[in-house]
């Protein structure tokens, strides 16, 4: 399911400059800007009521009413916490991604190929082009310093993605949790910066809050999301909205996973043998500290009858 402000970002390019108008007013304020009158939506846009109407017929929905049901309908799929999936779609009793057991007495892999090829598959076929671009951009910067922070989960995808950028260049944070640490990274932002934001459903208060605080220093932002789309959107240069298939109660994070590969794939060409060097210069570092036990190449077998 796409959410409608990512259908507004799409559609964008297809709409007459007045529909556009409505368009970045609802994007900007999305998605309480949805809910606010025909005349109040025509007024901040600065133009004509029937415009706004026209605009919502344009995405197929045949009157304001029905875009507004849409929207609402959206929100209960946004704010979905695990426990209330749970109760309402069944899990619990029969896993969609196992099959029962094939007579040897273990459960074994079911539908789960096809769940997630297919989701990956579509979040990737998605992707917008120039966002990638403008992502490997961010994050290749010699010159920028990248600073990485997560959610309850997420933080794992901010680290696996901080943790590689690390290997390829300098100045690069994941956001620390201690207090006093967190409170010097942040201070310390500036225009030269690029904070990573992982936002999901379930969207965490703290994340728009950092998030404005880096845009009023000037720094860029880029954005992984899901298909709803964080309310940090709105803040970011960059958005890279990802897929959340549902095989259990909890959204599945393998689209984004793919999404990272993806955008560290499109680094690594970026920065090329600068970031060869910089690994190489890494991996020589951590042999001299001690960090990183290198195992001897194998003696060449002695030749038979010797």
């Amino acid at each position: 399911m796409s959410s409608l402000a990512e259908e507004i970002r799409h559609r964008i390019g297809d709409l007459s400059p007045a529909e556009r108008k409505v368009a970045r007013v609802l994007l900007a304020g999305y998605p309480s800007a949805g809910f606010e009158t025909v005349a109040t939506l025509a007024e901040r846009a600065g133009v004509s009521a029937p415009t706004v109407i026209r605009f919502v017929n344009r995405l197929g929905y045949k009157g304001f009413p029905d875009f507004q049901a849409a929207l609402r309908e959206e929100l209960d799929e946004r704010s979905a916490s695990p426990l209330a999936l749970y109760s309402t779609r069944g899990y619990g009793t029969t896993s969609p991604l196992v099959q029962e057991d094939d007579g040897s007495g273990t459960a074994r892999a079911g539908s789960g190929q096809d769940v997630f090829s297919a989701e990956v598959a579509r979040t990737l076929r998605e992707l917008p082009p120039h966002d990638v671009e403008a992502a490997v951009a961010l994050l290749s910067h010699p010159k920028r310093r990248i600073v990485l922070v997560g959610g309850r989960f997420t933080h794992l995808l901010a680290q696996y993605l901080g943790l590689h950028l690390m290997q390829l260049r300098g100045e690069v944070v994941i956001l620390p949790d201690r207090d006093v640490e967190r409170t010097a990274v942040l201070a310390g932002l500036g225009r030269q910066d690029v904070l990573v934001v992982f936002d999901y459903r379930r969207y965490e208060p703290d994340k728009i809050v950092i998030t404005e605080m880096a845009r009023q220093c000037g720094s860029k932002i880029v954005l992984f999301t899901d298909a709803w789309l964080s309310p940090v959107t709105h803040l970011a240069d960059v958005v890279l909205p990802s897929r959340v298939a549902e095989p259990s109660p909890y959204d599945s994070m393998v689209p984004t996973l793919a999404t990272v590969e993806t955008v560290l794939a499109g680094v690594l060409a970026q920065l090329g043998e600068q970031g060869r060097v910089h690994l190489e210069h890494s991996e020589n570092v951590a042999r001299q500290a001690g960090i990183q036990q290198v195992t001897p190449k194998p003696e060449a077998p002695e030749a038979a009858g010797k």
